[in-house]
């Protein structure tokens, strides 16, 4: 995402083990990897009460392994609506808390699957894998770091969809030891800043629309699908949008080590569409790193532009190396798409489109969360009250 504050002076920008694998009847997998070695409380001694066990480390993975299976499975297509099913587990379950917020948000993904199947998408097939990456226990509390990777296939509704899409994300699940020994998961979010999975329930309502000024002003694109296409013309010498879509689709796993990652930073969104603009022919134009009508990137540092979703906005739309489209659905290979979320004013991340169909589905490739091919239709299904961007590039 790569968030910043906005500046005062244009001149001035503050920058802002587990042991088996199992599948599920629709073909959804999940293998976790959890330490075999008793993890020891601090300051305990060595005895059988004073210790986490491998049974209960790998009882751990086996819960994030359920929730995130379950949460996949709501949205392939012929899956009958379904509440939460609770794993049984001897040492460790849900809370009371958990159970009942896990059943709203799988019930909200059978309503996701519904809206995608009215915009034309559905997946045949999922497989979801979870390691456990960390799992550290201080006192009665444990908290454990998984990384999920999950792809989906596209069910053939038009004929030319891809063939999956899929996605890594990070979580952090913690548990709480209770009464009789018994831990409970109480608490499970996801790391990444930007948008969620299309498998992350959506709960968070969207927060009334501010005005921003004194910056050149992208215009909303409208979400409604039927919108008359805007072909994409390929001028000689022009930008090169086949090698922006290849580029994304080499690096959205594994990062380019030619460029810094800021997904530690405030995301890496915005960051990975600019590298992948300079592979299709955008020039850096060099100046004050924090002057927004500059954009530039070198072994040192880079401009703001180049790593900020506001910034970059700015700067595409003050150079006019970009134009607004007035629909989402007329974007085309290596054009781009902002989301603001809480409809704040402020741009909270970027994408590129890296495939479109015959029919007219753009296709997003980004980072945070490092996403491949996800259908425009599944992001609006997702996000149905954000504020989008859509550029011409």
């Amino acid at each position: 995402m790569r968030r910043f504050r906005l500046p005062v002076r244009t001149d001035r920008v503050t920058r802002g083990n587990f042991v088996k694998k199992r599948t599920l009847s629709i073909a959804i997998g999940a293998t976790l990897a959890v330490g075999a070695s008793a993890l020891l409380l601090p300051g305990a001694n060595a005895s059988e009460d004073h210790k986490v066990d491998g049974a209960t480390t790998a009882a751990f993975g086996r819960i994030a392994d359920d929730v995130l299976t379950q949460r996949t499975a709501a949205l392939v297509d012929g899956q009958q609506e379904r509440g939460y099913n609770a794993p049984q587990e001897k040492k460790v379950r849900l809370s009371s808390g958990m159970e009942r917020t896990e059943g709203r948000g799988v019930s909200s993904l059978y309503t996701r699957k519904k809206r995608l199947a009215s915009l034309g998408e559905a997946y045949s097939n999922a497989d979801t894998k979870v390691t456990t990456d960390k799992t550290t226990v201080k006192g009665d509390r444990a908290t454990v770091e998984v990384t999920e990777t999950t792809v989906l296939t596209y069910k053939k509704v038009h004929g030319d969809e891809p063939g999956t899409t899929g996605f890594t994300s990070h979580h952090t699940l913690t548990f709480t030891r209770g009464k009789g020994g018994k831990w409970e998961l109480t608490d499970l979010k996801a790391q990444e800043d930007g948008p969620g999975a299309i498998n992350q329930p959506q709960t968070a309502p969207a927060a009334p629309a501010k005005d921003t000024e004194g910056f050149p002003k992208a215009t909303p694109a409208s979400i409604s699908w039927g919108a008359r296409p805007v072909p994409k013309s390929q001028k000689p010498g022009g930008y090169d949008y086949k090698a922006m879509a290849a580029y994304a689709e080499k690096y959205w796993r594994n990062y380019n080590p030619q460029y810094r990652s800021y997904d530690a930073g405030g995301g890496d969104c915005t960051n990975f569409i600019s590298q992948a603009l300079r592979a299709g022919g955008w020039k850096d134009e060099p100046g004050s790193d924090s002057d927004y009508r500059k954009w530039w990137y070198n072994s040192k540092a880079e401009s703001t532009s180049f790593v900020g979703a506001n910034e970059w906005s700015w700067y595409a739309m003050s150079s006019k190396r970009v134009t607004n489209l007035k629909n989402v659905y007329q974007m085309d290979v290596g054009d781009i798409l902002q989301m603001d979320f809480d409809r704040d004013g402020s741009k909270d991340h970027s994408m590129i489109v890296t495939y479109k169909s015959r029919v007219g589905i753009p296709y997003m490739t980004y980072h945070s969360t490092n996403t491949f091919r996800k259908s425009l239709a599944s992001i609006i299904a997702s996000y149905p009250d954000a504020v989008y961007y859509a550029y011409r590039t």
